[in-house]
């Protein structure tokens, strides 16, 4: 069978080649640093492939398969990746400046220092994801599931985070200045050492949670839930409540 991946928009042809499947026609060329710009596969398997640094800035990868595939520093900038599944894919340092996440999973994904700046990540799934150093400034991350993801360090200016849930998340050290987590659920998160100043935590609950020198600066805490929560050395006194 003729294999051609074009594209997206030009419908230029990227690569060809004979092969039963368009899998089968990928494992036969060098994947890994490869120049896929703009390329269009769209609900194609890719489970487990090796795509570290390779080039897909601008492609369509809506509704594909990436599971536990090697996406290590690959430069995802503006791709379309809605629905995509990337279930314990590696991304660490990948560049997904801009891309469209909308409903992927990335459940249990190691996305440590990859740069999502300004990316659309509503109602994405985040199980247990690895987020450490992560670039996550402007990011619409609003009510997507980060239960027990690990944000150490994270780096969330900005952000949307309205509706979430982050339940028994690690936000040590984390930056959520001015970030949005109205009504967002952080039961039992870890938020030590994180900047909070002027987040808005409308409604949020943080029931049990780790707030140990975290900066609450002008921090919106009305209609916030705190019964339990360690506020050692926080002074709420700066908050809005």
């Amino acid at each position: 069978m003729k294999i051609q991946i074009t594209n997206r928009f030009s419908r230029e042809i990227i690569l060809s080649g004979e092969a039963d499947t368009l899998r089968a026609f990928l494992r036969t060329i060098k994947t890994a640093g490869t120049n896929l710009s703009g390329v269009d596969l769209a609900g194609a398997n890719l489970a487990g492939m090796n795509f570290a640094k390779a080039d897909f800035s601008g492609a369509n990868l809506s509704g594909a398969n990436l599971t536990r595939a090697d996406l290590t520093e690959a430069d995802l900038a503006g791709c379309n990746l809605t629905r995509a599944i990337l279930a314990g894919a590696k991304l660490t340092r990948a560049d997904l400046t801009e891309a469209n996440l909308t409903g992927a999973d990335l459940s249990l994904a190691d996305l440590e220092k990859a740069a999502l700046v300004n990316a659309d990540m509503y109602w994405s799934s985040l199980t247990g994801a690895r987020l450490v150093g992560a670039d996550l400034s402007q990011t619409n991350l609003a009510r997507s599931n980060l239960t027990a993801a690990n944000l150490t360090g994270a780096d969330l200016f900005w952000a949307d985070l309205g509706g979430a849930n982050l339940t028994m998340a690690i936000l040590v050290s984390a930056v959520l200045t001015v970030a949005n987590l109205t009504r967002a659920n952080l039961t039992s998160a870890d938020l030590s050492a994180a900047t909070l100043s002027g987040a808005e935590l409308v409604s949020a609950d943080l029931s049990d949670a780790n707030l140990t020198g975290a900066d609450v600066t002008d921090a919106n805490l009305i209609g916030a839930i705190l019964d339990g929560a360690n506020l050692t050395d926080v002074d709420t006194s700066k908050a809005r409540r």
